[in-house]
């Protein structure tokens, strides 16, 4: 999988303050692994929903996970989170999909 350039999308429930915070949790990660994102979208999982397949990978709470199937059909990499504010988790997710 390609490390650079890649769409990032990060949804919560209403797309206010935990999809911020965990984009600001994204952006801490990508930058100590040295991954240059070509863009990182939050928002609401009514809009990530429709949008999802304009990106490569997208986060959100695990239990929403499912909402993205359409998405995943697309080759769109969909990664759940039991704590969606952990640097560590998203660390580790990433590198159980292969990008670090």
């Amino acid at each position: 999988m390609k490390k650079d350039n890649l769409n990032f999308l990060v949804c919560c429930a209403n797309g206010a303050g935990s999809s911020l915070m965990m984009k600001m949790t994204l952006q801490k990660v990508l930058t100590k692994v040295g991954i240059k994102p070509g863009r990182i979208h939050h928002c609401a999982l009514s809009e990530g929903k429709s949008a999802a397949s304009q990106f490569d990978i997208v986060f959100c709470a695990q239990n929403f996970t499912n909402m993205f199937k359409e998405a995943e059909k697309k080759g769109t990499k969909v990664i759940g989170l039991r704590n969606i504010m952990s640097a560590a988790e998203i660390e580790q997710k990433m590198k159980e999909i292969g990008l670090i």
